[in-house]
């Protein structure tokens, strides 16, 4: 066993032979001890001065699941109808390598892929999630740093851009992330921003160039189609236009601990680590970013005239704010039983009508049912739309020891709920439930159970309503590696 622990240090002090491990004092303890306890402290991360100021890190995340679904009505594969589906997938494998190159320059980039399962197309591709480079203008301070490339900094709510890792439900609220894959990339733009902190203030505001419509990407199972709907109708929906910039920014309070600032990511819980408490604020705003046709008296041409283009097409801002608040803190420090939860309230203008459904890593294709909302399949929901959205979430992490050598366990509850223009603005109640089993800090395994509304849609006067207050629900178990 001393062989392979020496060979491993070897290994270790070979992959970073560019690296300076700092000096260490002569003690009865040997020198390699010194060095295998100062690369394994901290995972997969190397020194590169003497004096730790500058410095790299790897870690992964691995969100595996099995799931069980009550399909929507109508809900198809191919054309082959299913009421209830069961599959497997990879929610999210990523690869992240950051760090201080120098005491001013920070590097960031994120590679990996999402939602891969049964009907992803075969061999799909991974991809850069972020890509960005840096610079902190005083050197032992936070007040001022400014960055560019591809990225989520900005607004509008802590978890427009959430620590996948870190989250305490089985997935994130995905619907802060407002234009997931419609002029992004998950979440992520080109573009620069500048971010701090202050004592206890931190901020971040952001100038980002949304993509081009023309780029979107294929739907599951197709090669072709695109999943954004740029057509012209009478509800708004995306611009195909060559899009205009796109600004956005967060600014939050500190009341006890102070989180890092140095990732765009925020954390989902500290499982008792830390005692936090921040209230935050967010906007997001782009120009002419949505479009729709204005008049029910004309029907839409095939191919509009300019004139009738000119008379009938309005162009809309995309307009987001919104609220929150984050308690997450040790009740008994040395036990490590803890308390999380979150409050959040947005009210977004995607324009006239827009709603957006959403099934995240969807089971099914399509619907065969002319009778409902023809997005309305597999396990989406009404995720995204004009109108006003409030979401919260409760957990609470039992003592470390639990279950002895095996974790602990986390209880968690959260629901969101939508006024949106498209229902009439009656409310829209989307519950999940589960719990963690905390193995390991952030390896984990999770039981989830989901239960979403059913819609009807009126093509007439584009409003739905639900199907005799009818649900649908989703049953599934992910197992998370993370370091």
């Amino acid at each position: 066993m001393k062989k392979i622990k020496l060979l491993s240090i070897s290994f270790m002090v070979s992959l970073s032979a560019f690296a300076q491990v700092p000096e260490v004092p002569a003690t009865s303890q040997s020198i390699t001890d010194k060095i295998h306890e100062r690369f394994t402290k901290e995972g997969l991360k190397v020194y590169l001065s003497k004096d730790s100021s500058t410095w790299l890190k790897a870690t992964a995340v691995l969100q595996a699941q099995a799931r069980y679904d009550w399909n929507d009505p109508g809900s198809a594969v191919n054309g082959y109808a299913q009421s209830k589906t069961a599959d497997a997938g990879i929610r999210r494998m990523r690869f992240q390598l950051y760090g201080y190159v120098t005491k001013h320059v920070f590097v960031y980039t994120q590679f990996g892929l999402n939602n891969f399962n049964y009907l992803a197309p075969r061999k799909q591709d991974a991809f850069f999630h972020d890509a960005v480079a840096e610079y902190k203008v005083w050197e032992d301070k936070k007040w001022l740093s400014f960055g560019a490339g591809l990225t989520s900094m900005g607004g509008p709510l802590r978890y427009s851009a959430p620590a996948v890792g870190s989250i305490m439900m089985a997935d994130a609220p995905i619907y802060q992330q407002t234009t997931a894959d419609q002029n992004d990339q998950f979440g992520r733009k080109m573009g620069v921003y500048m971010k701090g902190q202050v004592g206890k203030f931190d901020y971040r505001v952001g100038v980002a160039k949304p993509f081009s419509m023309a780029t979107a990407v294929p739907t599951a199972g197709s090669a072709s189609a695109t999943s954004v709907d740029t057509t012209i109708a009478m509800n708004s929906k995306f611009a195909p236009t060559p899009p205009n910039l796109q600004y956005q920014g967060y600014f939050k309070w500190h009341f006890f601990d102070v989180e890092s600032n140095d990732l765009a990511y925020n954390t989902g819980t500290y499982l008792g680590k830390k005692r936090m408490l921040t209230l935050g604020a967010g906007f997001q705003y782009q120009q002419a970013a949505m479009r729709y046709w204005n008049s029910t008296a004309i029907p839409i041409p095939a191919v509009p005239t300019a004139a009738q283009n000119a008379q009938y097409l309005s162009y809309q801002s995309l307009e987001i704010v919104g609220v929150d608040l984050f308690y997450d803190s040790y009740l008994n420090k040395e036990k490590g039983n803890a308390i999380s939860a979150y409050v959040a309230w947005s009210y977004a203008n995607y324009g006239h009508d827009y709603l957006r459904y959403n099934g995240v890593m969807n089971m099914n294709t399509s619907t065969s049912n002319s009778n409902v909302n023809s997005k309305a399949f597999g396990n989406a929901f009404p995720m995204m739309g004009t109108g006003n959205t409030e979401f919260a979430q409760l957990g609470y992490k039992f003592k470390n020891d639990l279950l002895k050598k095996h974790g602990t366990l986390q209880p968690y509850i959260g629901a969101q709920v939508n006024q949106y223009q498209a229902l009439a603005y009656n409310s829209m109640v989307m519950v999940d439930m589960g719990f963690n089993w905390l193995i390991s800090g952030y390896n984990k395994i999770s039981l989830n159970y989901q239960s979403r509304p059913v819609y009807q849609e009126d093509t007439k006067t584009i409003d739905y309503t639900q199907i005799n207050s009818a649900r649908r629900g989703m049953l599934y178990l992910q197992y998370q590696i993370s370091f």
